[in-house]
């Protein structure tokens, strides 16, 4: 069984920070790309930002130059910094994977429960 638990989530004041941590776990045979997802209430689940296993990037234009996505391979974690929040980045953060499980043949799309972001003052 593969899990992905994320963490970090919070409440902050417009302009600040917080990290976002998400662990993958379980019987894992590999780990290709991941990212982050943020769904606010009333609205559509987006991507926020994804890396592959090698390193490459891409990031929603919403939030370019001020969110990062970085991972640590021998964790099997991907993280989240986020700096100069905004209040419309409210929303509920939700951590993704494909992952090969063990045993397994094709990768499969593993999500997290989802962490609160709260950007307000």
């Amino acid at each position: 069984q593969v899990q992905l638990v994320e963490s970090g989530g919070g409440l902050v004041q417009p302009g600040g920070s917080l990290r976002l941590s998400c662990a993958a776990s379980g019987s894992i045979s590999r780990i290709a790309a991941m990212g982050w997802y943020r769904q606010a209430p009333g609205k559509q689940r987006e991507l926020v930002a994804r890396i592959t296993s090698v390193g490459s990037t891409n990031y929603a234009d919403s939030v370019k130059g001020r969110f990062t996505i970085s991972r640590d391979n021998a964790k099997s974690t991907v993280y989240l910094q986020m700096n100069s929040l905004k209040p419309e980045d409210t929303a509920v953060y939700y951590c993704n994977g494909e992952i090969k499980a063990s045993g397994y043949v094709n990768y499969a799309t593993y999500w997290g429960q989802g962490t609160q972001v709260t950007v307000s003052s």
